[in-house]
């Protein structure tokens, strides 16, 4: 293939319409990555080790490779790849082989299908249009990447009215992260017991808001009322001026390592520590003693619905989401913030978020259900010489190989896959795999619950 990137991609190649039929195909995907400074380096990121087997290009070794997108959104679109692979000839590990292909956007492709019902299904298609409600990622994190909460959709649309080139759709976006590795995340307010705590032991918090404020809390003995004055202390911290952040995290920073001799630090403060080596000065580092730290284990996933406050620490994991790009940020990012608008958006709900463990389709399929229409996620681990049966659904679904060899068919046609390989499935339609060595995936949907 000749191209040196997905965008390139797109306007580097003759706009095939699909044909009529496409409706119950597997169709291959070439999809976009995102290099931002938080992800993991070359070859030690599992997004670059997909992206490089996805596209056939060749992975920087020094560029951190963060995000590894799969769907319909423009700011990361994947690709159809139109012609066959008979045509082009197909590599040994399944892959389309290095000659002219030519791809169309996957957004596009729907748009442009005449079975569009079809491909989509007729109550995916009268709930969300010509297009996926979800939106389908791989990341891998090396540093924290922001505090950040995501707009529900009446406040989406006026932000992307107002601010479209820092909002970029009018959408919500309700998200679940599925750990691949140990994952660390920080996920809603501590509850009201661990508050006071904090404020009795990090007094430079209080010296930042105002002590008449934390007063007001440490007394409450209403929970409700408690979540006003949490607003009240948040709103005050994150828009506290650069110098005061400066000052109380240097006083903060010597104290801790000062501890450190004498006492074994939390794992927040060690947490803390680690944050202000990556971002110095800055709010966000202060702002982490507000926040629960969540350590997920591989096959646990969390779910953040909108307007929810969180930041991801460090790890790899699936991410399945509404389709949008929206983020609302106000710390541990040299991206562009709007403390007003996230300090005036959260819901201050405190204590810990639930964590999924999966349930079990069968036995060799975990599914993983969100209170969220728009998206379900499967994990498949097939071993050695089995196949599965992935029902048929009245929705469309991606399918990403993560490791192994295999085959993923359908009634109409079939597909040789290896890591790296992305699969759209239309609607209604049964899809069987099968390994002669074994296959991990995972499966994105709309949720099954609306059906």
């Amino acid at each position: 293939m000749h191209y040196k990137s997905m965008e390139e991609a797109n306007g580097g190649f003759a706009a095939a319409a699909p044909t009529q039929g496409d409706g119950g195909k597997v169709v291959k995907l070439r999809c976009s990555v995102k290099t931002y400074d938080w992800g993991r380096i070359g070859p030690e990121s599992t997004v670059a080790r997909l992206y490089e087997r996805n596209s056939g290009l060749q992975v920087e070794e020094g560029k951190p490779y963060a995000e590894f997108w799969m769907g319909t959104h423009e700011s990361g679109p994947s690709f159809v790849v139109v012609d066959s692979p008979a045509e082009n000839g197909v590599a040994e590990n399944g892959g389309i082989t290095d000659t002219d292909t030519e791809l169309l956007s996957l957004k596009d492709w729907i748009e442009q299908s005449s079975e569009i019902r079809c491909l989509l299904g007729d109550k995916v298609y009268q709930e969300w249009g010509p297009n996926l409600p979800f939106l389908f990622k791989v990341l891998s994190v090396e540093k924290a990447l922001s505090i950040q909460a995501h707009p529900d959709k009446e406040l989406a649309k006026i932000l992307h009215k107002t601010q479209p080139n820092i909002y970029k759709d009018a959408n919500h976006k309700p998200e679940m992260a599925l750990a691949l590795t140990k994952f660390e995340a920080l996920c809603g307010f501590v509850s009201p017991e661990e508050l006071k705590d904090v404020f009795h032991n990090v007094p430079e918090i209080a010296e930042v808001v105002g002590r008449p404020i934390i007063e007001r809390l440490l007394q409450m003995e209403e929970v409700e009322k408690s979540k006003e004055v949490l607003e009240l202390i948040f709103t005050a911290l994150m828009s506290a001026s650069k110098d005061a952040i400066a000052q109380a995290l240097s006083r903060l920073i010597s104290r801790l390592i000062m501890k450190e001799e004498a006492r074994e630090l939390t794992e927040k403060e060690q947490l803390v520590l680690r944050l202000e080596k990556q971002y110095p000065a800055d709010i966000g580092v202060l702002a982490a003693f507000l926040f629960n730290h969540i350590k997920l284990n591989p096959g646990q996933a969390l779910y953040l619905g909108a307007n929810e406050p969180h930041a991801y620490i460090y790890g790899e994991c699936i991410e399945c989401m509404a389709t949008s790009d929206n983020v609302v940020r106000a710390g541990l990012t040299p991206k562009a913030r709007d403390v007003p608008t996230l300090c005036s958006m959260l819901t201050y709900k405190q204590g810990l978020p639930e964590i999924l463990e999966g349930v079990a389709v069968n036995e060799y399929v975990y599914r993983y259900l969100p209170p969220f229409d728009e998206f379900e996620v499967d994990h498949c681990i097939l071993p050695q010489g089995k196949l599965v049966v992935f029902p048929a659904i009245p929705g469309p679904s991606i399918f990403l190989v993560m490791a192994g060899e295999g085959t993923i068919s359908c009634a109409s046609s079939g597909e040789v896959v290896a890591d790296g390989d992305v699969l759209f499935t239309p609607a209604n339609t049964e899809i069987t795999i099968a390994t002669t060595s074994g296959v991990n995936l995972y499966r994105a949907g709309v949720n099954s619950r609306i059906f």
